[in-house]
């Protein structure tokens, strides 16, 4: 299709997923992550259409390789916001540093971004921009109050985003992943040990997913939850939390901060 699309924890997971989906649809790509040698596997699959910004997005000026990227194709006409890191652990547990981390990286740095290419698309009446969030935004479970904290602000800026910016020719699609089969939710699913409330919760696929968020973005849908069991979550979110809350896994050991 040929657009400019970024894409932000491109280096594996659900940014590296949604990456090569828009790569295979023929758009040309800016991969952004921390690690430049998994970036440069993925843009080896399409040599001539994507280049590597190798940033760390905690750093106080998220969009400092916007400008190059660019330079090199033109404005971005899609934004994937996928970065993202998680701590599973008591709060108690939870350092200042990762703390600070995760706000950066799931909240801080999406906004700014957003702020960054929006003017563009405004003027140019065309553009899209994809938010991940998380089902646990709607139905919060025990054990990630700061990693939840950031994915329900980012999806109540995106929300709201989403209708302000309607009949402007720029659509917000929100996404709400459930647990998903990613490095992150690897990691995250071995804090639980073998806790069977942990083995029954259904995962998602990362392709799946990107391929769920290709459509969303051609046929400008506002939202987006995966996989859809999970639906309901957000629309029932007080039955839904107090089930969360009440029987979800505890973790057996904390988890390192991860990324999607």
């Amino acid at each position: 299709m040929d657009r400019h699309v970024a894409v932000t924890g491109a280096s594996s997971g659900l940014g590296e997923a949604i990456a090569r989906a828009f790569g295979a649809a023929g758009d040309h790509l800016t991969l952004v992550a921390r690690r430049s040698g998994l970036l440069e596997a993925v843009a080896s699959a399409f040599a001539g259409r994507a280049r590597v910004a190798e940033y760390d997005l905690a750093t106080s000026d998220p969009a400092a390789w916007l400008p190059a990227a660019e330079a090199a194709f033109g404005p971005v006409d899609v934004l994937v916001n996928a970065a993202g890191c998680q701590v599973i652990a008591p709060f108690a547990d939870v350092t200042p540093a990762a703390a600070d981390e995760m706000t950066a990286v799931n909240f801080r740095a999406p906004v700014r971004l957003v702020r960054a290419v929006l003017p563009s698309m405004r003027a140019r009446g065309v553009g899209a921009i994809v938010n991940i969030s998380s089902i646990g935004a709607a139905a919060p479970p025990p054990y990630m109050s700061d990693y939840v904290a950031t994915k329900a602000a980012l999806a109540a800026f995106s929300e709201s985003l989403g209708a302000e910016l309607r009949g402007t020719g720029v659509n917000v699609l929100t996404v709400y992943p459930g647990p998903m089969n990613t490095p992150m939710g690897a990691a995250g699913l071995r804090t639980y040990g073998n806790a069977p409330s942990a083995r029954m919760m259904p995962m998602g696929d990362p392709a799946g997913l990107a391929l769920a968020v290709l459509r969303a973005v051609d046929r400008r849908r506002p939202r987006l939850t995966y996989p859809r069991g999970y639906a309901l979550m957000r629309w029932l979110p007080p039955p839904a939390g107090f089930l969360v809350s009440r029987f979800g896994p505890r973790p057996v050991t904390p988890s390192t901060p991860g990324t999607r």
